[in-house]
C-alpha cells in the first residue's frame, strides 16, 4: 500500500452556528478502497463536498497528492479527480452517448476512455436513449460512468448503489473492487449501509454525528472476527460437567464452546459421544462488523 493519497486535519464545517463535521482527520492511503461509513445526515455528503471544493471548510486542511488543497492547487488537484456526489448530474432530454460526449469535452479525454467507462459499468445497449427515460439504476450508472472518464486517481463516490436492484449492485460492488488493481484508481466510497461498506473497502472510518469514531484497516477489524463454536446437546448441563465449562446463568439452549481449532471441536465431540450425550447441532459464528463497532466506538451506529 502506498502512501497517503488524501489526508485531512481537523476538518470541521458550521452551518448556521451548528457544526455538521467536526475535527475529521482523514487518512486515504495510495491504492486503497476507504469505505465512509454512517447513517444519513452524519456528515458523509458535506465531507466529499469539502474534499471537492464544492464547500468551504470552516477549520482546518486538505492534503490531496501531497499537495494542500488551496486554490492555487484546486484545478490540477481536481484534474487528477473524479466524482459522484449525491446524484448524477445529466441532461435529461440528451442521450447518454450525447451526454458522455460533453464530458468527454470538458474533460478533454480519447473517445477510448468514454467508451471504456460505458463498458465498465455495462450501458453499452442504452447510450441512445434519452437519460429522462432512464431507470433510477440506469442514471446511476451513467454518473459512475462519468466520473470514470477521466480515469482518475482518485474516484470518489457518494453511495454509488444507490437506485441499483440487487444484481446491479453486486456488479457495482465488483467494479470498485477492481478499479485500483486495474486501473490504479483509489476509490473513496460512502454508505449508510454497514454491509455494502464491508464488502469492498479494505479500510474503513465511521462517521457519526459529524466526528470520526473509528478509522482502521479493514484486517484491523478482521482479528476481531474470529470464528466461534455454539453447540446444543441432549444435556446441557452435563455438557458443560463433561467438557469442564462454567455453566451459564439461567436458561440456556446452546453454550458457546469459543475459539477452537478443527482438533479440539473434534476432541470435543469424541468426549460427549463417550459420555452418550447426543449432540444436535454444532456451528459457527463470526461477530457482525456491527458488535465490534459497538464495541470498539461505545457508539450505537443507527443505520
Amino acid at each position: 500500500m502506498g502512501s497517503n493519497i488524501l489526508e485531512t486535519e481537523g476538518l470541521s464545517k458550521k452551518y448556521a452556528g451548528v457544526l455538521r463535521v467536526n475535527d475529521l482527520d482523514i487518512r486515504i492511503k495510495e491504492g486503497e478502497v476507504y469505505g465512509f461509513l454512517g447513517p444519513n445526515g452524519a456528515g458523509k455528503s458535506t465531507t466529499m463536498k469539502m474534499l471537492l471544493g464544492l464547500v468551504k471548510p470552516s477549520t482546518g486542511t486538505i492534503s490531496i497528492f501531497g499537495k494542500p488543497f488551496i486554490e492555487k492547487n484546486r484545478i490540477e488537484i481536481l484534474n487528477e479527480m473524479g466524482s459522484l456526489i449525491e446524484s448524477p448530474s445529466y441532461y435529461g432530454h440528451l442521450s447518454g452517448k450525447e451526454n458522455m460526449e460533453i464530458v468527454r469535452k470538458l474533460l478533454d479525454v480519447p473517445k477510448s476512455n468514454i467508451d471504456e467507462a460505458i463498458k465498465i459499468v455495462r450501458m453499452e445497449n442504452q447510450m441512445n436513449k434519452k437519460v429522462r427515460y432512464y431507470s433510477l439504476g440506469m442514471k446511476q450508472r451513467l454518473g459512475i460512468a462519468m466520473a470514470l472518464a477521466g480515469f482518475p486517481k482518485l474516484l470518489i463516490l457518494d453511495e454509488p448503489t444507490n437506485g441499483l436492484d440487487p444484481a446491479g449492485i453486486e456488479e457495482i460492488r465488483e467494479l470498485i473492487k477492481a478499479l485500483p488493481q486495474k486501473y490504479g484508481m483509489t476509490v473513496m466510497i460512502s454508505s449508510h449501509i454497514l454491509s455494502e461498506i464491508d464488502q469492498v473497502a479494505s479500510s474503513i472510518g465511521i462517521i457519526n454525528h459529524g466526528e470520526l469514531i473509528f478509522q482502521e484497516r479493514k484486517e484491523a477489524l478482521e482479528n476481531e472476527r474470529k470464528p466461534y463454536i455454539t453447540i446444543r446437546t441432549s444435556d446441557m448441563e452435563k455438557t458443560c460437567n463433561v467438557l469442564n465449562i462454567q455453566k451459564p446463568k439461567g436458561n440456556f439452549s446452546e453454550l458457546n464452546l469459543g475459539i477452537l481449532s478443527d482438533e479440539a471441536i473434534g476432541k470435543a465431540i469424541y468426549t460427549l459421544n463417550n459420555h452418550n450425550i447426543m449432540i444436535y447441532r454444532i456451528e459457527e459464528h463470526r461477530r457482525s462488523l456491527e458488535d465490534i463497532f459497538l464495541e470498539l466506538t461505545g457508539k450505537e451506529l443507527t443505520l
